[in-house]
């Protein structure tokens, strides 16, 4: 019994830790908040409280009070939207980087299928500011490994999705492959592939005519700058990026995209993905696996001996009189010395030949008025 007492306190004292931490972060008055960023800016950067805060909460997320989840995900939704009543809260809210915000989005989706029994909160909110930061996210900047795992969780493990969604996370994930490193995009293609599999009325994005047809839904053209993945009628749209995917340099990346344009839109296919988007960015990710693009032409190490013989002779023949060759050099660099002392020394005349000019006129403008004056005096 006192074990289980003081369990129960140190749970409660490290859930009351976090909570604290994620009011510090949507505090609403200015003086604490500068206050704040003050103290707690160093080389883990402006919250470097935050991270672990929501690493644990990821952890421990089948142990929250059912009592309290309402607020963590109203908490959460306001971290990863960036978006407050208050200006102070703005402010700090803006400061909140791309990782960190879809670590948030991690964080409500663990809480939510770890309590799945006894929630009914709707995850849309989230869904729309993952398929925004898939734009803002920049490689060197951002933390890839956050957003390979946004995917697998959010998109990849979810078994139910709305087809509009669906079509819509499918384009920008083809868009984003375009942009990024190799490592990024073969994260985005395993999700798109994964996605296509679950969803086969999407897979109508892989044919030649836009317009989609009956499938596309009330919106008949495509607006790639929504901010809804709902609003946004990715289904009448092509994906035409997978053509380019084809052609990338990395062979990975374009063997996966071929492999994604073969897909056809019958029902009865069976695709089997067993990589998941952590695993495809480690892969590929600079400090496992530095790839290095070969050329087209292979050359063979291997000489024979007349090949051997042949280059010997013609080095030989190409030898050069290395006193000769330093004499012609020294002339042609004298020659060039010459024109450019000779260039320089022109330019100087023109110089001086110009200000000799503006000076006569000057003195010649100078004598006229004196004249006049003695005419006026007799």
């Amino acid at each position: 019994m006192d074990r289980r007492r003081m369990q129960s306190e140190t749970l409660s004292a490290v859930f009351e830790t976090y909570f604290r931490i994620l009011k510090n972060t949507l505090q609403s008055t200015e003086g604490s908040l500068e206050a704040d960023t003050n103290l707690t800016a160093g080389t883990f950067g402006s919250r470097p409280l935050l991270a672990p805060c929501l690493n644990g909460l990821g952890k421990l997320s089948h142990l929250i009070d059912l009592d309290y989840i309402g607020d963590l995900m109203n908490y959460l939704k306001r971290l990863a939207s960036g978006n407050s009543s208050c200006n102070s809260s703005q402010k700090c809210l803006k400061q909140l980087t791309v990782s960190e915000r879809l670590h948030c989005c991690i964080v409500a989706f663990k809480v939510m299928r770890s309590n799945l029994d006894a929630l009914n909160v709707d995850l849309q909110e989230f869904f729309v500011q993952l398929y925004n930061l898939i734009l803002e996210y920049r490689p060197g900047r951002d933390q890839g490994e956050v957003l390979a795992e946004a995917l697998k969780i959010m998109l990849c493990d979810d078994r139910q999705h709305d087809m509009q969604k669906a079509a819509a996370f499918v384009k920008r994930l083809a868009t984003f492959s375009l942009f990024f490193g190799c490592a990024e995009s073969m994260a985005a293609l395993v999700t798109l592939k994964n996605l296509l599999r679950k969803n086969v009325k999407c897979r109508n994005l892989l044919e030649n005519d836009a317009g989609g047809g009956s499938v596309s839904g009330s919106i008949a053209k495509y607006q790639p700058y929504a901010t809804d993945p709902n609003l946004s009628g990715a289904l009448a749209s092509v994906l035409w990026e997978l053509n380019l995917l084809c052609k990338h340099y990395h062979p990975a990346i374009s063997t996966m995209g071929s492999t994604i344009s073969t897909m056809n839109t019958s029902h009865n296919q069976v695709y089997l993905s067993t990589v998941s988007p952590q695993q495809a960015f480690m892969d590929l990710s600079l400090e496992r696996e530095p790839f290095n693009p070969k050329n087209g032409i292979v050359r063979s190490n291997k000489r024979t001996k007349a090949t051997v013989s042949s280059m010997s002779s013609n080095a030989t023949e190409c030898s050069v009189d290395e006193k000769e060759l330093s004499k012609k050099l020294a002339e042609h660099f004298i020659l060039v010395r010459d024109i450019a002392e000779k260039e320089r020394l022109r330019s100087e005349l023109d110089a001086a030949t110009a200000s000799l000019q503006l000076y006569e006129e000057y003195m010649k403008q100078k004598k006229k008025p004196r004249r006049s004056k003695t005419k006026e005096k007799f």
